[in-house]
């Protein structure tokens, strides 16, 4: 039966100087995520501030572990008889599957990447409060928690750069041109981005799908005069504006 030495161990000075040290490790992971995630963001990708930080944050927790076994388990890791970190291994792979089941696509707008990386996220804390890393799991868990609540403040704040899905049916044997639907998009303050159109054609009718992305955060038509635009325009047959979002 444990005594209370052996549970005071999970506090001692140097368990709380270890799990000081992964903390630094996680908040240097966090900001550099970010920093990668603002980019991704400006550009009106799908994966952003949020979720680049909450794997960046995630994968320098497990990996920083691994660095400090003699304080697994409150610096008991010999009365352990199997190998934890088969077990870790293990829980990694099959939460990254279940972290893909809440992700959804739906033309070029994909949603949950964030409430995966979340689920992934909080297998991480779990692993380290198995392991007895107290206080990095509550640090780990509180910075996911404010990641989430105000990354997306922070994210509005920033300079960015939004995104609209954009789907075109034309009439039957009228051919658009691109040029000119380039030098359309920048009247309206957007760009179409690099790699984003796609053609199809059924019976004569063709469907064009593309992402435009604005000039400016307080620049580009809103999607109420482009659908007035579009719905008065002779060339074409039926369209879908979206907000491209994650």
């Amino acid at each position: 039966m444990p005594t209370i030495d052996f549970l005071r161990a999970y506090w001692s000075p140097a368990e709380l100087a270890t799990n000081g040290v992964i903390l630094l490790n996680l908040l240097g992971a966090l900001a550099l995520g970010l920093l990668v995630g603002y980019e991704r963001s400006y550009h009106g990708r799908a994966a952003g501030m949020r979720t680049y930080g909450l794997v960046c944050m995630a994968s320098a927790a497990l990996t920083v572990l691994g660095g400090y076994p003699e304080f697994w388990y409150g610096g008991h890791g010999s009365i352990v008889g199997s190998d934890p970190t088969r077990v870790i291994q293990g829980i990694v792979t099959g939460v990254g599957f279940l972290g893909a089941g809440v992700i959804m696509r739906e033309g070029f707008n994909i949603s949950g990447l964030t409430t995966a990386a979340s689920i992934w996220a909080s297998s991480v804390i779990g692993i380290m409060v198995g392991i007895g890393f107290y206080l990095s799991a509550m640090g780990l868990a509180f910075l996911c928690a404010m990641a989430m609540i105000f990354l997306s403040k922070l994210e509005n704040w920033l300079p960015s750069r939004h995104a609209v899905a954009i789907t075109m049916r034309f009439k039957r044997d009228f051919v658009p041109r691109e040029d000119a639907l380039r030098r359309m998009a920048a009247k309206r303050g957007y760009d179409i981005a690099g790699g984003s159109l796609t053609i199809g054609s059924t019976d004569g009718m063709q469907e064009w799908r593309f992402v435009a992305i604005a000039h400016g955060k307080n620049t580009g038509a809103s999607l109420s005069a482009m659908s007035a635009e579009l719905a008065a325009f002779d060339g074409i047959a039926g369209f879908q504006l979206s907000h491209a979002r994650n």
